[in-house]
């Protein structure tokens, strides 16, 4: 069997790490690979978003699946474009990524859909969303709709802040073509929560929940990251709130994209706020969630593959089940100096052997690249180092520790990855 992985991140190197051990005698690639992936997959040297270039050389190879990573080729339509081709691919086709790729689209949906979130408002000019930002007041949210590297989303704890985001992003082009939309939204008070969802267009299997940390500061401050840290599984996500999550958000969602001629094939992901009222949608995304992936993935203790495939090849998900390991995970991620900012790159990282030899500490490459034997650094997050122990404070303690090990000049990470459950799990004790 023969398996492609599109993409070159943490993510995309968990999902490689799992699907190797879910089919030890398959042959893998990926596009363009990092330090990390090297020694697992054959290097494509083609872009993951040149998606016709991608199609040719995985109907010329012979490819029997595709695994998409990231979001921006599946909101160009790679996998429409692998479909021309007779490829099984897994991920939404273009149409159905829109419940990422435009948040304007994907909030109409819950609308329509009557699926919970916050409420909202849709501008794209600068007067009109001043005007509303001022009379609504208070504490909200500004985000630019189209993808903007999970950045795009300022928290606004007034209308002085939400109307220099709304400026920024319409006025100031602060997201490109991703800003030229802007939702402006009330902001939700609570625990966040990431759920993913394995979907065939009509069933929603679900993943274990886990928790991000986006803020770049310890104690969640800060700007914004693609993500700093995450851990699994999260205790107040019970079978109960995961019930509700499954029947109120899923499953509609599901139907309205199915009812707009659009079925979601792939893994959905619903970044959730848990408020006094019940679980909301913050949003959407099409595909795994990075950090979370490098937890939720070595806790799965049956299959990725089975259901990847079966989806991809336009089967079912009737009486599927998932099996997880009792334990938790917990990932810390090491950035670049200045990330989320202007970062250094090409630096040299040092991993000690102990943690190389560790089965219970796995090092995720996001940022790294192979040059004349050295590891270098190569973007603004660079390694995810999740520990996997039979409590989350053994795996906390261990991830924190290996992270402290590891060397590259001006890593930055943060040391307080899972401190509220921790803390929750602490007082229940």
């Amino acid at each position: 069997m023969k398996i492609l992985i599109v993409g070159n991140g943490g993510r995309e190197h968990a999902l490689l790490w799992k699907l190797r051990r879910d089919a030890p005698a398959a042959e893998f690639f990926i596009t363009l690979g990092n330090g990390g992936t090297a020694p697992l997959a054959r290097s494509v040297p083609i872009p993951p978003t040149d998606a016709p270039a991608l199609a040719s050389w995985a109907a010329g190879e012979g490819i029997d699946l595709t695994v998409v990573g990231p979001e921006a080729p599946l909101a160009a339509g790679i996998v429409d474009q692998f479909a021309s081709h007779g490829l099984a691919a897994f991920g939404p086709t273009r149409a159905a990524a829109a419940i990422e790729a435009s948040k304007a689209y994907a909030k109409e949906l819950m609308r329509r859909a009557g699926v919970p979130t916050a409420g909202f408002e849709r501008f794209t000019d600068f007067e009109a969303a001043e005007r509303y930002i001022l009379s609504r007041g208070g504490p909200m949210v500004v985000k630019a709709s189209g993808l903007a590297a999970g950045k795009g989303a300022v928290v606004c704890d007034d209308e002085r802040e939400a109307v220099d985001a709304a400026r920024a992003m319409l006025v100031g082009n602060a997201f490109g073509a991703a800003g030229r939309e802007v939702i402006v939204e009330e902001r939700m008070e609570g625990e966040e929560l990431s759920v993913f969802a394995l979907c065939d267009g009509e069933r929603a299997l679900l993943m274990l929940p886990s928790q991000d940390h986006k803020r770049i500061g310890v104690g969640d401050t800060g700007p914004n990251t693609g993500g700093m840290g995450a851990y699994a599984p999260v205790s107040i996500a019970d079978d109960a709130l995961l019930r509700r999550v499954h029947d109120e958000i899923f499953l509609p969602t599901l139907a309205a994209l199915r009812t707009d001629g659009h079925p979601f094939r792939g893994l959905l992901y619903a970044g959730l706020m848990l408020t006094a009222d019940g679980p909301k949608v913050v949003e959407f995304n099409a595909r795994f969630g990075d950090p979370e992936t490098q937890v939720v993935l070595p806790l799965l203790a049956s299959s990725l593959l089975d259901p990847l495939l079966e989806i991809a090849q336009g089967g079912t998900l009737a009486g599927a089940a998932l099996d997880w390991r009792p334990a938790h995970a917990l990932a810390t991620v090491l950035a670049a100096g200045g990330y989320p900012g202007a970062y250094r790159s090409g630096d040299p990282v040092e991993i000690p052997a102990w943690i190389e030899e560790d089965d219970d500490v796995i090092v995720f490459h996001a940022g790294t690249r192979s040059e004349g034997g050295r590891l270098l650094t190569a973007g603004g997050r660079v390694l995810a180092v999740t520990a996997v122990a039979p409590t989350l404070a053994a795996a906390a303690a261990r991830s924190r520790e290996a992270a402290d090990a590891i060397q590259f000049e001006g890593k930055y990470f943060r040391n307080d990855i899972g401190a509220r459950e921790l803390a929750r799990r602490a007082g229940a004790a």
